[in-house]
């Protein structure tokens, strides 16, 4: 699982890695034989349950080839992946979930580029959708490959719905605010006991990047600079934002969120019927499965801001490369290749952690598990309008410095939005510019 709204922006430290280059070990793959079988160590973030489904998938691999035998090691962060670059004692293949900062580990050459293997095994990078593709390179290095993928999308509880006398999910923002007041249920005090939409960021997987989507806006222009304050897309956003806000009062929404329950946990404000309708990833079917399977609940595209955007969505996802250090590259990429483009293994990862499989042709397999809840992100996942964030020379910091004046905005505390997003673009190139690159627009 991924949080949107949390990501960690290693500049510096891979900085450092560049300029560190030597202390690697030897660059050359190993020479396996039949005799003695290669290991190879994987570092991965999953955790707990995540990481035992993964570990079945690499365990079927590692059964039908004799000549390796793989440990996984789980709960690895990308702090931890950066202290083993610089040190030059990493694993054989690594991954990370914060693709945003696949420009750090390509242009400091933290991950190798993948593109001569590529090539060899006569990959067809188009079985991965456009939005995959671009975020597991930068800057025309390719350092990594897609390893399922988050979706976002949208969330509404049954039932609240049919007492509201509602009968289909919203398509727009304006559909989307209606539903919410009619949703929403306040105490005798006038304190909200159930919310139809919560639309603070922040709040549980509310992010800019999952909306941007929503309303086709663009974060840079053609030259590489910022372009928030001129794009249209971002005020349709953020106008209607602070409209519904303001119908709740920002100070009840902080409170309420309060009591809105962890959002890892069977206390989760919709999963416990206290939230009506919600953006959220694709994983949250599989904790409704565990957790509240009682609970009836529809998922659909997240109302948009822009009619023609409608079915279009957020993607993040899992990238997984070969860091510099490792020693035993051939393997390292028969494994890799393996993870990311053999439906089978795709398809039975999806099942166990019910993310969206990473290739068009896995999104398609029989051996998903039938979910028409779950089948709602496959179909957003290859919407050609689905879109990720921009790869920077600055990681997620771009995002950052934006939702640091969204958190200003939505308080209340900004009177001139236009003057607010003038100012977003100034440090945001300002940092580009620090770090010596622009920012990429995304397909």
């Amino acid at each position: 699982m991924k949080r949107l709204t949390t990501m960690v922006v290693l500049v510096a430290a891979l900085t450092l890695l560049a300029a560190a280059g030597g202390s690697a070990r030897s660059t050359a793959p190993a020479k396996t034989s039949a005799a003695r079988a290669t290991s190879l160590t994987v570092w991965v973030g999953w955790s707990a349950r995540e990481l035992s489904e993964f570990k079945k998938v690499v365990a079927e691999y590692d059964a039908k080839n004799a000549d390796v035998t793989v440990k996984v090691v789980g709960g690895i962060n990308d702090d931890k992946i950066t202290a083993a670059l610089r040190s030059g004692n990493g694993p054989d293949v690594v991954s990370s979930f914060t693709s945003s900062n696949v420009g750090l580990y390509c242009s400091s050459g933290g991950w190798i580029d993948l593109a001569p293997y590529i090539s060899k095994s006569k990959i067809d990078m188009n079985q991965f959708p456009e939005s995959t593709r671009y975020y597991t390179q930068y800057d025309g290095k390719r350092c990594a490959l897609p390893l399922l993928a988050d979706v976002y999308g949208f969330y509404y509880n049954k039932a609240l719905f049919k007492k509201a006398g509602l009968t289909a999910p919203p398509k727009t923002f304006a559909e989307l605010t209606a539903y919410a007041k009619k949703l929403t249920i306040r105490k005798g005090d006038g304190s909200l006991d159930v919310v139809g939409f919560d639309p603070v960021f922040g709040f549980y997987q509310n992010g800019i990047g999952g909306y941007q989507p929503l309303v086709g806006a663009k974060y840079f222009d053609p030259s590489g600079k910022s372009a928030i304050s001129r794009d249209p897309g971002w005020k349709t956003l953020l106008n209607w934002q602070r409209g519904l806000i303001d119908y709740y009062g920002y100070d009840k929404l902080v409170k309420w969120q309060t009591g809105a329950g962890d959002e890892f946990s069977a206390s989760h404000a919709f999963e416990r019927g206290k939230l009506a309708m919600m953006m959220d990833g694709e994983w949250r079917v599989a904790f409704l499965a565990a957790e509240h399977p009682e609970l009836k609940y529809g998922t659909a595209p997240m109302p948009v801001g822009l009619r023609s955007q409608y079915g279009s969505g957020y993607i993040n996802g899992t990238i997984i490369g070969i860091p510099k250090a490792g020693e035993n590259r051939d393997e390292a990429w028969k494994l890799v290749k393996y993870l990311t483009t053999s439906n089978h293994a795709l398809a039975s990862f999806s099942n166990g952690i019910r993310n969206v499989p990473s290739t068009v042709s896995s999104t398609k397999s029989k051996e998903l598990k039938p979910d028409a809840n779950f089948a709602t992100f496959g179909k957003l996942f290859v919407n050609p309008k689905s879109s990720t964030i921009p790869i920077t020379a600055i990681g997620a910091d771009h995002l950052q410095t934006f939702q640091d004046f969204i958190a200003k905005w939505q308080a209340g505390k900004v009177k001139d939005l236009q003057g607010g997003l003038v100012e977003v673009d100034k440090q945001i190139d300002a940092k580009l510019k620090q770090a010596g690159g622009g920012g990429n627009s995304v397909p």
